[in-house]
This record gives structure tokens, sequence and C-alpha cells, in this order.
């Protein structure tokens, strides 16, 4: 392998690990968007969880719902 060889080679390798680089990085912010995008909607669906809860231990709510079924 002669001198030319060898810089191509070395040439298609940087060029190479850079796009690999790139991509990866470009991959870990869509993965860290996107568990930003999960945190958020977990927080809302606990809060209504927490909303549900209370309705349904309400003495109230337990009263009507006695009510309706006789």
């Amino acid at each position: 392998m002669g001198p030319f060889e060898v810089a191509v080679v070395a040439i298609i390798a940087g060029v190479a690990l850079s796009a690999f680089k790139h991509h990866k990085e470009n991959r870990e912010s869509v993965q860290s968007e996107e568990v930003t995008q999960l945190k958020a909607e977990l927080t809302k669906l606990q809060q209504r969880v927490e909303t549900l809860e209370t309705i349904v231990t309400d003495k109230s709510y337990q009263l009507g719902d006695e009510i309706n079924r006789l």
C-alpha cells in the first residue's frame, strides 16, 4: 500500500468517525427530549390519579353511589 492509499484511508476514517460522533450526539439529544416529554406526561397523570382518588374517597361521592345502587 502506497502513501496515497494510506492518506485516502486516513481521510475516509476521519470523516466516518466525525459522522459517527455527530450521529451519536443527535440520537442522545432526541432521547433526552423524549425523556423530558415522558416525565411531564407522568407528572400530569399522577396529578389526575390524585384528583380521582380524592373524588372517590370523598364521603359525599360514596353516599351518592350508595343511593344510585338503591
